[in-house]
Formats: C-alpha cells, sequence, structure tokens
C-alpha cells in the first residue's frame, strides 16, 4: 500500500517508493532474468538490506557498503520491506 508516495505498513512495495533514510529489505525483484542478474551482480539481492539515501532524479542506496544510483524506473521493480528500526539499550 502507498500513501503520498510513501510505503505504509510491512507489505512489500517499490524501492522508488520508500522513504528517503529508511533501510528496507529486499524480497523480490520483478524484472527479466537478465536484468535480475544484472541486479545480483551489484549487490541487489533478496534478503539483501538496503539503505535509500536519496529519491530525488535518481535513487541513491548503499548496498553492500558502496553507493549505487539507479533509475526509478528500474527502482519500480524492486519489491523492498521495511526493516524495523533497532531500539537503542540504556
Amino acid at each position: 500500500m502507498v500513501v503520498e508516495g510513501q510505503c505504509a505498513g510491512s507489505a512489500l512495495c517499490p524501492l522508488n517508493h520508500v522513504e528517503a533514510g529508511s533501510v528496507v529489505c529486499i524480497r523480490h525483484l520483478a524484472t527479466t532474468p537478465e536484468v535480475r542478474d544484472r541486479l545480483r551482480e551489484l549487490g541487489f539481492c533478496e534478503q539483501q538490506k538496503v539503505k535509500l539515501l536519496s529519491r530525488d532524479s535518481n535513487i541513491i542506496c548503499q548496498v553492500c557498503n558502496a553507493r549505487l544510483g539507479i533509475s526509478k524506473r528500474l527502482a519500480e521493480t524492486i519489491l523492498v520491506e521495511r526493516v524495523p528500526a533497532r531500539r537503542k539499550v540504556a
């Protein structure tokens, strides 16, 4: 579900709908086998945690300690789920 351009709840949604600063887990790559293989080579694998840094003209993510930029169109095919924020122990 997308509310005002942002993912709501814990359901799957496209990477380009996630709020900048969020940490998400990739659940499904909904694209052709060739593109899916290339995404996996870049680190966009199922179960991989990704931090969305920016979603301005391109989508900038931190993946495997590297910053990668992809198009909004490609980010639409990467289905993710939010990772709950960790609580700090006092």
